[in-house]
């Protein structure tokens, strides 16, 4: 029985999960989620009652939340890519082990303090006329300090945690590409642009932006003409 993943094309925690799919070639079946309709919602429903996605269905078992998606993966289906790093030879080692937890922290970071400021500015966009201003400028604040801290971190660096691309860097995707489009990364941050942009040239990076093409109608800010 393949893999099922209940996600939508624009989502962007669910274009984690489908980039370190795309690494690896897994094979899966797509089920789109629209919360719109009530019976796919109730269906979401039915494997997490939060109704949030991805939501990863494998047989009898679902896995929730796209960073532990992404573990499991790397786990049960691992593939060229290695999206945590491991020593299949000995679990132990300390330098793997320190590896990995630069990885898991990452992916932290990039869902902390990327991803959830630019989730605030696109939400208070969806108010209207409610708009809290004080939100917005808070999340562009925090989006400021961690480009500035990613600037550095990226010296001498191809991917997030060196060399490899990893599961920092399925975080780093969506989280940076939808960030330029609420709070530009500007030319003070050169190294966080080249990132960036050799995050959107990756071939499962490049798959899932343009799949998700026919939806950018639906971002409420605005899709630039780029990208």
């Amino acid at each position: 029985m393949p893999l099922t993943l209940y996600a939508h094309p624009f989502a962007s925690y669910c274009w984690k999960t489908t980039i370190a799919l795309y690494e690896n070639d897994t094979p899966f079946d797509f089920h789109l989620v629209n919360l719109g309709d009530a019976a796919s919602a109730a269906e979401l429903q039915k494997l997490w009652p939060f109704k949030k996605f991805p939501v990863l269905v494998d047989g009898d078992t679902t896995v929730i939340e796209s960073s532990i998606i992404i573990e499991y993966l790397d786990l049960h289906y691992p593939g060229a890519v290695r999206l945590i790093p491991t020593d299949t030879a000995n679990t132990t080692d300390p330098a793997n082990a320190a590896a990995a937890l630069d990885v898991r922290f990452m992916d932290r970071f990039f869902d902390n303090y990327v991803h959830t400021p630019m989730q605030a500015i696109v939400s208070e966009a969806m108010r209207g006329d409610k708009r809290d201003a004080d939100v917005v400028a808070r999340a562009c604040a925090t989006l400021d300090i961690a480009y500035a801290w990613l600037e550095q971190r990226l010296a001498n660096r191809h991917w997030a945690t060196g060399e490899h691309f990893s599961l920092a860097d399925c975080a780093a995707a969506p989280a940076l590409f939808y960030a330029d489009w609420v709070h530009v990364i500007g030319d003070a941050y050169p190294n966080v642009r080249a990132y960036r942009n050799r995050l959107n040239a990756r071939p499962s990076f490049a798959r899932t932006i343009d799949e998700a093409r026919p939806y950018r109608h639906y971002f409420p800010l605005g899709a630039p003409d780029r990208d």
